[in-house]
């Protein structure tokens, strides 16, 4: 049986490795027929060495060619999107269209364009001349990072093509990405693409490379490895976990988004007036790609009351309607029957769902679960586990100091939402609340579900943990998100000729801070 090769420096190879694995089609809960290598730990070493060697040569490039191979990847991409949006539907389950086709695959070619803007425009750079000193500094690369992606986003999140390899790239380093084992066809459609950029732009070939899967020990192995210089990993928490250890043990900078609930808060003035349509936004939130977001709302609050009684009965009435959709695996499925287990054996109970669909498909009856205030402060810690799919949980307040309680124990997420009233009326519970949500939250939104990431330069897409690893960065948002695979380099005294090209007085750069008689000038 023919088994798919890994890319390292610009050739396709046979991995070392002598087990295979496949991927499945969620909706029919078949086998597909492509076999895919397990690489043993000669393929990684060989992938280290190369680019080890493509990191030296990325130092001397221009940015203007590093923003060419980023554009030109991007134009590939489009044109051959038809048969990479059929490998992602085969292989997740997610709908071509608007899913894949008119959202994710779009998506991921603007964060690529975006992010050849900044390598050309420079000021994730921050570069910094002190000229009465003669002291220079500015962010330069890293070295090569290794991207590992999530199942949920084949394209946009894919660790040969999504924000995290975006961002590595832009700063001048070589990657290495692990392909997530339920879409690695798509994943191996997107490398050639990426190879192709290559050679029509002439980076070194090793300047992406890519292994579809390798064993825990490998991987920890991987991660600290002296030849690496940064991580970024997309996925659950005991993996990120495993891996932070491993990468800060050696002193390598890792960067993980693991775990979030996403806190929706529903002040009593936002239902009286709009109950209706606030349950039809906790609806389509939850239930979007069979909830199978980093940013679904699996927790909501509301005050106990007529008006909490009918977003309740609404939106179970909605969640038993509505049919559930395909997930990403049948280990995503059974992870749901084990959390909805947990948060039940800590005091919740179930009003809608609670059960797998029967038939071929991975799929779970939509679930919506309900708790006190009282019950959750008696167990914050198992009442607040990630169940990942189309599950959220009802919080039931008795009053303000009930949930300004809850909101101490609240781990960090990567957003919190507030809904209030537009009359004002909710203005004085919404100013007791902010503060304490506003510390456990990357991004706090108003009246708005907190389903969409937007790729916006002022976007932040993460938080405190464990929702993140680190809560001063963001995985999407250029250039922002550039900086976490970058170093900072000083230059004290060192001759004109010898600095990197943004340092030198001759350059006009308006991305520059000069400081002069003591104050920052940019420009």
């Amino acid at each position: 049986m023919e088994v798919a090769q890994i890319l390292i420096n610009g050739t396709w190879l046979d991995a070392t490795g002598d087990t295979t694995f496949h991927a499945f089609n969620p909706s029919t809960s078949e086998a597909l027929t492509t076999e895919f290598p397990i690489s043993a730990w000669p393929d990684c070493d060989a992938a280290l060495n190369a680019a080890t060697e493509a990191a030296a040569i990325l130092r001397t490039v221009s940015p203007q060619s590093i923003a060419a191979f980023l554009e030109a990847y991007a134009a590939n991409i489009e044109m051959n999107a038809t048969a990479i949006i059929e490998a992602a539907h085969e292989e997740t389950g997610l709908p071509i269209a608007p899913r894949l086709k008119d959202v994710e695959l779009p998506r991921t070619t603007n964060q690529l364009r975006q992010a050849a803007l900044a390598v050309r425009e420079e000021s994730w750079k921050r570069a910094t001349l002190d000229l009465q000193r003669n002291i220079r500094s500015c962010l330069a690369p890293i070295g090569p990072v290794i991207v590992f992606g999530p199942n949920n986003f084949p394209l946009a999140f894919n660790g040969i093509s999504g924000g995290d390899f975006a961002a590595a790239v832009a700063a001048g380093n070589p990657v290495i990405a692990k392909a997530h084992p339920l879409h690695p066809n798509t994943t191996r459609l997107l490398a050639e693409e990426a190879r192709r950029a290559l050679e029509s732009t002439g980076l070194p070939p090793a300047t992406v490379q890519m292994l579809y899967n390798i064993s825990n020990e490998d991987g920890l192995k991987l991660v600290s490895d002296p030849r690496v210089g940064a991580v970024g990993f997309t996925g659950s928490r005991p993996g990120g976990m495993a891996l932070k250890q491993a990468s800060e043990a050696a002193g390598k900078p890792i960067y993980l988004e693991m775990s979030s609930i996403n806190p929706v808060i529903f002040l009593p003035g936002a239902l009286a007036e709009d109950g209706a349509r606030l349950a039809q936004d906790v609806t389509d939130s939850c239930l979007a790609g069979a909830g199978q977001f980093c940013t679904s709302p699996n927790l909501i609050f509301a005050f106990a009351g007529p008006d909490a009684d009918r977003l309740l009965v609404t939106v179970a009435q909605n969640f038993n309607e509505r049919a559930a959709q395909p997930l990403l695996s049948s280990a995503g499925r059974d992870q749901i029957g084990k959390g909805i287990a947990v948060l039940m054996a800590a005091g919740a109970h179930l009003i809608a769902g609670g059960q797998p669909v029967e038939g071929p498909a991975f799929r779970f009856h939509n679930t919506l679960l309900q708790v006190s205030g009282a019950q959750f402060l008696s167990h914050p810690n198992e009442l607040q586990r990630e169940v990942f799919g189309n599950v959220t949980m009802a919080v039931i307040v008795q009053d303000i100091a009930e949930l300004q309680a809850i909101l101490v124990h609240l781990e960090g997420n990567l957003t919190g939402s507030v809904y209030s009233a537009k009359s004002g009326a909710d203005d004085a519970l919404y100013n007791q609340i902010e503060p304490g949500l506003r510390q456990k939250v990357g991004r706090l939104l108003n009246d708005r579900m907190p389903t969409g990431v937007a790729v916006s330069p002022a976007m932040n897409h993460g938080g405190p943990f464990p929702a993140t690893s680190h809560p001063g960065f963001t995985s999407v948002g250029i250039p922002a998100a550039i900086t976490r695979f970058a170093a900072l380099q000083c230059y004290d005294g060192v001759r004109e000729d010898r600095l990197p090209t943004i340092l030198r007085n001759v350059i006009e750069n308006p991305r520059a801070w000069r400081i002069i008689d003591g104050a920052f000038v940019n420009g």
